[in-house]
């Protein structure tokens, strides 16, 4: 009688565990915390000094130099600047996980704005020299603090656009159906699905940030608010249909006439 060889067969091998530190690409909206993965944000931790700043409280000002970067873990701040005449100009606002007074930092010079919080905001100071190391150490970070700058470079460049094809109601449209979705992210949505803007900003600031004046600002919501697209209070604004709203901002307005049309 033949025997027939015996072939052994080998066990399946089991799937490799997951690396906690590997984790898939974050959410482009995502903010600088949210895109570190867990040994990063120890790393970060561990070379930083937690503090709270309390509302209206500057995080750096304009003109100091440069000697630490704060990443806020949450509340918001706005970014300002004061010209020569004394005029402060609201630049942005930063949110929960944002890196802020970065920019003077890496690039070596004056802090060109200020940034003041607007809610309490807990966040993590790290020494310049500090946040460098951290970077040499963690590579994968450097392209975060560069897609932190293209993406407020494209903010800027999205808004200056809307500063000039809008005025009125359209371009406060446009600037909360952008603070609603920042805020979306942060936030669970009020009834009905209404997105409660996280900033407290005042009419005044708003006012600023669109470079129009207060009463502009109060005309605007009041347009706003008789198409059913916001609700509003003292420093609150609710949207109550992101998706109406960004399609009020895109509808073109209609031109206006002209002093000399018969």
């Amino acid at each position: 009688m033949s025997h027939q060889p015996q072939v052994r067969r080998s066990a399946p091998r089991a799937a490799p565990a997951p690396d906690p530190d590997s984790d898939p690409d974050p959410d482009p909206g995502a903010g600088f915390w949210d895109a570190l993965r867990p040994a990063e944000r120890a790393a970060l931790r561990a070379v930083a000094r937690p503090r709270r700043f309390p509302p209206r409280t500057p995080l750096c000002y304009q003109g100091d130099d440069s000697d630490h970067i704060i990443v806020m873990e949450s509340g918001w701040a706005k970014v300002t600047s004061t010209s020569e005449e004394g005029r402060e100009v609201v630049l942005a606002v930063r949110g929960p996980g944002d890196l802020v007074c970065e920019s003077a930092v890496l690039g070596r010079r004056e802090r060109s704005a200020t940034v003041a919080a607007l809610t309490p905001v807990p966040a993590l100071v790290v020494p310049a020299a500090r946040f460098t190391g951290f970077l040499d150490a963690h590579p994968r970070v450097w392209l975060l603090v560069s897609e932190t700058f293209v993406h407020r470079l494209d903010d800027a460049d999205r808004r200056l656009r809307a500063h000039v094809s809008a005025h009125g109601a359209r371009r406060l449209a446009i600037l909360l159906t952008e603070l609603a979705e920042v805020s979306a992210r942060h936030g669970a949505p009020g009834p009905g699905g209404g997105v409660a803007i996280g900033p407290p900003l005042s009419q005044e600031e708003l006012g600023s940030w669109m470079d129009a004046s207060r009463e502009t600002v109060a005309r605007a919501l009041g347009a706003l608010r008789a198409e059913g697209l916001v609700r509003t209070g003292r420093r609150r604004i609710t949207v109550v249909d992101v998706a109406r709203l960004r399609e009020f901002a895109r509808t073109p307005e209609r031109p206006r006439p002209s002093a000399f049309t018969m």
